[in-house]
């Protein structure tokens, strides 16, 4: 059967109603592959869009530790990478050792067992649960004769679909490169040498004798070029996160990063809270950039809040090394709104990769995380007793719903109570024509006392330190502002 799109002028207009996430999560669909979608015109007048088809995959997985269920989990969790990386799944196999193979990763028996699935549902891909070797890889790929994918590669592969910024396109593409420096291979011609031969010959000349410089060398150095640019280009962009950053610490604005494990509801969240109209998908990694909005206290005091990437278990070190500055919006945060999956199967597990990446983080950056605040998410899609397991689990957690506004204005107030409070004593007195720093420290401060008299408004208030120094012109008796 095939499917036709026929275009309509009108939809144009209604672009200018939707959100910029409406229209990149528009955008994504409109060029997702579709699993046996013809490509036969029935109709020249109608348009088509016409994709490829779905790569064919099989999954492999190592079961080394833990229980059954803990390994059935890996394995869904990998399929769910697998599609949304353009995957159909077609079969999953799990090989019981102590530990993976060193030559083919499921040992020699099972790659054969791997071999009669791929031929007999002709897969063209076998994405393994790990991370391999350049040896794994190139054993494997021999005998099952078909593509083979890691772990690591097939986040890497949905990172780069789904960086949308200059500087997420550049950390990803350093990401890939720092995995692939470790998996260069060579064979045939990789392995011949630039040059040598007889003067005059075709192969050589004065100058070119000598062992020369393999393909494979030849690469590694292209690698490691291409890598130092890409770091001095980060570290360029950076500045301008930073100078951001330094002008809302200077500011004294209270930073709240959003943290979770990938599709936990990190970005819905954002939106709920901000109104951001950030994307929002059902997909592992949907957005990557990091996204910063203004909100404000029941109380009237501001704050910014900050989309951070997704977090999952087993997260390739490439990732969390290339997306550093990144990474740093959750270190030098006030508060962290950890957000937990509250309908998956295994929540705990979200919770403690989440919290191995935070660790890791401070560690490289030798400080200590903020304060933590967990919220459980995605409450309306959960049933009654696994979120009486989550109020044992974690005792203090948030329990919301970004897709039906249950329990956001409860969390809006448990980050205000959690956000640093002005901590600077001032005694004032402003002049009338000054109205709007009396504005300021009402909106912006807690104010002890005031009084109206002839001369202008008496303001005893604890302020935050720019506020302070705006005010310091009009401090009483000495008082420091």
């Amino acid at each position: 059967m095939t499917e036709t799109y026929a275009f309509d002028p009108d939809d144009t207009a209604d672009d200018e109603l939707l959100s910029t996430g409406e229209l990149e999560l528009a955008d994504r669909a409109a060029l997702r592959r579709i699993q046996g979608l013809s490509t036969e015109l029935e109709d020249i007048t109608e348009v088509e869009y016409r994709r490829l088809r779905l790569e064919r995959v099989v999954l492999v997985g190592v079961w080394t530790e833990g229980s059954a269920a803990d390994s059935d989990a890996s394995m869904a969790e990998l399929a769910r990478l697998a599609e949304t990386a353009g995957s159909h799944v077609l079969e999953g196999l799990i090989q019981r050792r102590d530990r993976p193979d060193p030559a083919t990763y499921v040992g020699s028996g099972k790659v054969r067992e791997v071999r009669d699935v791929v031929v007999a549902t002709g897969a063209d891909t076998v994405i393994c649960d790990g991370e391999l070797s350049s040896g794994q890889l190139r054993n494997l790929e021999d005998r099952l004769k078909v593509k083979v994918v890691d772990r690591t590669a097939l986040i890497l592969d949905i990172f780069a679909q789904h960086a949308q910024s200059k500087e997420g396109k550049a950390q990803v593409e350093l990401a890939q490169l720092q995995c692939l420096l470790p998996r260069l291979r060579g064979w045939g011609s990789a392995m011949s040498r630039q040059a040598g031969g007889r003067a005059g010959g075709a192969t050589g000349g004065v100058g070119l004798r000598g062992p020369g410089e393999t393909k494979l060398e030849t690469d590694r150095r292209r690698i490691h070029k291409r890598i130092s640019k890409l770091r001095k280009e980060i570290a360029a962009m950076s500045v301008v996160r930073d100078t951001k950053r330094g002008r809302r610490v200077a500011n004294d604005v209270p930073n709240v990063a959003i943290v979770g494990y990938t599709n936990a509801g990190k970005s819905s969240l954002l939106n709920a809270i901000t109104s951001a109209g950030v994307l929002v998908e059902d997909a592992l990694f949907a957005t990557l950039d990091p996204t910063t909005r203004r909100s404000q206290t029941p109380d009237g005091l501001p704050y910014t809040l900050t989309d951070t990437v997704g977090f999952v278990r087993h997260l390739p070190h490439q990732i969390v090394e290339a997306f550093r500055s990144t990474l740093e919006e959750a270190a030098d945060a006030d508060l962290l709104l950890h957000v937990v999956d509250g309908s998956d199967a295994r929540p705990e597990w979200q919770v403690s990769a989440v919290r191995e990446v935070l660790g890791q983080i401070g560690g490289e950056l030798d400080r200590s995380m903020p304060a933590e605040l967990v919220v459980v998410n995605k409450i309306d899609a959960a049933d009654e007793v696994a979120l009486a397991r989550l109020r044992n689990l974690l005792p203090g957690a948030m329990f919301v719903s970004a897709h039906t506004g249950d329990g956001v204005a409860a969390l809006r107030e448990a980050v205000a109570s959690r956000l640093p409070a002005p901590n600077l004593l001032v005694e004032v007195l402003v002049p009338y024509t000054r109205g709007e720093l009396v504005a300021r420290v009402h909106a912006e401060g807690e104010v002890l006392a005031e009084d109206h008299t002839p001369e202008g408004t008496a303001l005893k208030a604890r302020v935050r330190g720019d506020l302070a120094g705006a005010l310091e012109a009009f401090a009483v008796d000495g008082t420091p502002a």
